[in-house]
């Protein structure tokens, strides 16, 4: 959006220093002014980026004052610390400005007692509308939609649909589409509004409808709806009950936000972190880390309890030390290239039962002739290092195994994972260290045991 791009130029290093400047000598009226001239993206900029006594004090200066969309564009984490700041009064005109999606979304972490004080100050109808949001499911369909749309019955015209749109004080401030519906509410389909308008009014409304558009039930999941717009290109999708009753429509802009949130939450996911690390205080970082962390040493002992089973061998030829972590770290990272393209083609969808045994073959047919080719650089350099081409072979031979393995590994952890409902992204790299250590160490260390021993 373009206040996504006014705010790379207007949230500058300097202005947040000017902020925090003004807020330390107790200029604070100069603070609330410099946050006052950003946009909404810009001023959760500044928000997210100060510290979080100072992001205390730029709430206090704002108060109702804040931008409701501000709410919208923050991190998670930031965001409770800001609603924390502000009573009921205050949260409630922000959702009044907001669309009902957005509105829901702000409201969901709330504990309970506080929600029903905050729905409490609105009117019946924003309460109603807000609390059908909350009824579904946090990632689905129905939580995305929007409820404002232009809906009109189908016998109408042109022109009744052009004077409705003129009339009616509800409407959504951005209009791609009109939908169609009969009169049970049943969607019909869907009018580009460019069509229509060049389109002469006593045409029946039915005439320029495309009976074919997508639709989303209101259970289905975000990503599923995202896939949808990705593959059709859709820039709005109307949500329909079970009965096929349009309930609203989702937008493309919402779509972007659960695009960058799943890729954002794989990403972390694979890193053994939460999307909220950031902004996290240091307890709550620790905490959220320090599990992962306790399951890779887990895994660590497991790899050394394996080097401990050839003690004898690595007393006797003390360059087996030297050499192992090579064949365990080049394992390592195979397995991860092989892991990252498997957990990104489940996301997408393009990794199917169908095509799943063909993409395994693949992926083991290139981790074999990578294992070959490093197999003849670092037996070369072994044989030219230490004067032993027995040693070289075992090297050679032990890093084909296990790049074979990590790319086996690779494609059938996530792959299992999924299956048994698993997000792949969460544990595939912590089980995938643990498989090529195993392997690389078993191989390495036992082939030295038969053939230089």
């Amino acid at each position: 959006m373009s206040a996504d791009g006014e705010a790379l130029d207007e949230v500058t290093p300097e202005r947040v220093r000017r902020v925090e400047d003004a807020l330390a000598e107790g200029r604070n009226a100069e603070a609330k002014q410099l946050l006052e001239e950003l946009s909404a993206v810009g001023q959760a900029a500044v928000l997210e980026q100060v510290s979080e006594p100072q992001r205390d004090a730029l709430v206090g200066l704002l108060k109702r004052d804040l931008d409701p969309e501000v709410l919208t564009e923050l991190d998670d984490e930031v965001r409770d610390d800001v609603l924390d700041q502000l009573d009921s009064k205050d949260i409630a005109a922000a959702a009044r400005e907001l669309e009902t999606d957005d509105a829901a979304s702000l409201l969901e972490d709330l504990p309970e007692a506080e929600r029903r004080e905050i729905l409490a100050e609105l009117t019946p109808d924003e309460r109603a509308e807000i609390e059908k949001a909350l009824a579904y499911p946090e990632d689905s369909a129905g939580r995305m939609m929007q409820r404002s749309l232009v809906r009109v019955p189908q016998s109408w015209t042109v022109g009744q649909v052009i004077d409705y749109c003129r009339e009616a004080g509800d409407l959504p401030e951005d209009v791609y589409d009109l939908f169609v519906v009969d009169g049970s509410g049943r969607l019909k389909g869907s009018v580009p509004l460019g069509r229509m308008l060049r389109t002469k009014r006593p045409v029946p409304i039915t005439e320029l409808v495309d009976p074919d558009i997508p639709s989303v039930p209101a259970t289905a999941d975000q990503a599923e709806v995202a896939h949808l717009f990705r593959d059709q290109n859709l820039v709005s999708c109307p949500v329909v009950d079970d009965k096929g009753r349009l309930l609203g429509v989702i937008m493309v802009d919402d779509v972007v936000d659960v695009i960058d949130e799943e890729a954002e939450e794989d990403l972390l996911k694979m890193g053994g972190v939460g999307h909220d690390d950031m902004h996290a205080n240091t307890v709550r970082t620790v905490r959220l880390r320090g599990v992962w962390l306790a399951v890779n040493l887990l895994t660590a002992v497991i790899a050394s309890l394996v080097i401990g089973q050839f003690e004898g061998a690595i007393e006797k030829i003390v360059a087996l030390a030297v050499l192992m972590p090579i064949v365990a770290s080049m394992g390592g990272n195979a397995g991860t290239q092989t892991v990252t393209v498997a957990v990104r083609a489940l996301a997408m969808g393009e990794l199917t039962p169908a095509n799943a045994l063909r993409f395994i073959v693949k992926e083991i047919a290139v981790g074999g002739l990578n294992g070959m080719i490093f197999a003849l650089l670092m037996g070369a350099a072994v044989v030219l290092w230490y004067h032993d081409w027995r040693l070289g072979a075992v090297i050679g031979a032990a890093m084909i195994c296990n790049l074979v393995a990590a790319a086996l590994a690779g494609t059938l952890i996530p792959i299992g994972l999924q299956k048994f409902g698993v997000d792949p992204a969460v544990s595939s790299t912590v089980f995938l260290t643990t498989v090529t250590d195993v392997i690389g160490f078993l191989a390495f260390l036992g082939l030295a045991t038969l053939f230089l021993l």
